[in-house]
């Protein structure tokens, strides 16, 4: 069995999620605002959490389509908040309607919202050495503040850590674990 990072080892839905998507760099505007928007849900809970959920997510918010989502107005907040099979957050659910209508006010600026992301990461991944994975950085902080800026909800810091180590904007995967060389070797 390949040596993983720690805590993809306590959930078999961790493990998968750990060896097929963590960490990979993802160029797509889309789905990085879908794992934003996934991050912000996951506030206060476990990510195991929202992964068991995440096809219910995809479901409730029309497979995050930012046009669709944008356009979601009272009638379905109500309904959302009445949805059992996701996180029912007022606060939240308002947060990714307002994120859908950010990202298309940057479409329509000429902003491409991966263009943006990575460019605030330094226009690569960076390869975390130092054996300690912290809970935020000053890049962290920084694109939380820029993406505020914008109008983006439930995107402090440490959200915006653990988007970063779950997009590959950082590889955090430990030295030991069989996927940080595969992951730094990923091509846009």
């Amino acid at each position: 069995m390949p040596k993983r990072c720690s805590w993809a080892d306590s959930h078999p839905l961790l493990a998968e999620y750990h060896d097929q998507e963590w960490g990979v760099p993802e160029y797509d505007s889309r789905a990085l605002w879908e794992k934003l928007s996934l991050d912000g849900f996951q506030a206060g809970l476990s990510w195991l959490t929202i992964l068991r959920k995440r096809d219910a997510f995809r479901a409730a918010f029309a497979d995050f389509d930012p046009e669709k989502v944008a356009r979601f107005g009272k009638r379905d907040v109500n309904r959302l908040l009445k949805n059992a099979e996701i996180v029912r957050s007022r606060a939240k659910i308002e947060a990714t309607i307002q994120g859908a209508r950010v990202y298309l006010a940057m479409q329509e600026a000429g902003d491409d919202f991966s263009t943006f992301v990575w460019n605030l990461a330094g226009g690569k991944p960076t390869r975390n050495t130092s054996g300690v994975v912290p809970a935020k950085t000053p890049l962290s902080e920084s694109i939380s503040k820029t993406l505020k800026q914008q109008g983006f909800k439930f995107c402090g810091p440490v959200i915006v850590y653990a988007w970063m180590q779950a997009t590959g904007i950082v590889n955090d995967h430990t030295v030991d674990c069989f996927r940080r060389r595969a992951v730094a070797k990923e091509k846009r």
